[in-house]
């Protein structure tokens, strides 16, 4: 799997039974929340994206090539999902919780099993974007992946995610959107405006509000901006079907 994130520097350890934290954030973070919402997007995408296929016409290129870039942002997204679970948070995990460790392993290596699955569907999607003619079989293939990750999410979510909520203490960055943003600011992939828009559509806008109130302060002001340009992109590439 390619590396896209760089080294950042350790997080803090989880607090201690018996230890008192007095110093809070003023605005603390969702817990989880970036884990959360790269879920919800590639839900969100693997289920719109077969119908898109679909619709492709002979000797629509821009439509194809919306998709494929599309297709290739989903791709890139994912791998960095992955490579921060592998190197940063299953490794404390392993550390605090070591009955976890059989879980993990399990998930590390279905990672490399889905990141060679999406590499071949990688290859059917450019096909079929620049023959639309073959786009209802990519389409199903789209599908069943779709259906794959599905199952490796919904194991994260009740048989992970709760038990982190015991390991890390309220507060923790570990997981959450900020941490996602820092991890793609040093990575060699999908931009943060990119990233953040992605993760932030179809959000109910109080949530997105205070998923904002999470970021720095720069973050917060261009979100106007990163989001009308977003969804004029968008517009073209979904049509009437978002």
């Amino acid at each position: 799997m390619p590396s896209h994130l760089l080294p950042v520097e350790s997080p803090k350890v989880p607090a201690q039974a018996g230890v008192e934290r007095d110093v809070r954030p003023a605005v603390e973070p969702i817990p989880f929340a970036g884990l959360r919402l790269v879920h919800a997007a590639l839900r969100r995408d693997l289920t719109r994206l077969p119908n898109a296929l679909r619709l492709l016409q002979p000797g629509d290129t821009a439509a194809g090539e919306a998709l494929q870039r599309h297709w290739d942002f989903i791709t890139a997204m994912l791998t960095c999902h992955h490579e921060q679970q592998d190197t940063r948070l299953w490794p404390l995990l392993r550390r605090f919780a070591p009955e976890l460790r059989l879980l993990l392993n399990w998930l590390e290596s279905d990672h490399h099993n889905l990141d060679h699955s999406f590499t071949r569907v990688t290859t059917l999607v450019r096909i079929a974007t620049r023959d639309p003619a073959s786009s209802w079989p990519v389409a199903y293939a789209v599908e069943e992946l779709g259906a794959r990750l599905e199952t490796h999410l919904r194991i994260e979510e009740r048989q992970l995610l709760p038990r982190m909520a015991g390991v890390f203490p309220a507060g923790s960055r570990i997981g959450t959107l900020p941490e996602l943003l820092d991890l793609l600011r040093a990575a060699e992939g999908p931009s943060t405006s990119d990233a953040l828009v992605w993760l932030l559509e179809g959000v109910d806008e109080q949530q997105v509000d205070r998923l904002l109130a999470d970021c720095d302060d720069a973050t917060a002001r261009q979100w106007p901006h990163w989001r009308d340009t977003y969804a004029r992109c968008t517009d073209e590439l979904w049509g009437t079907q978002v």
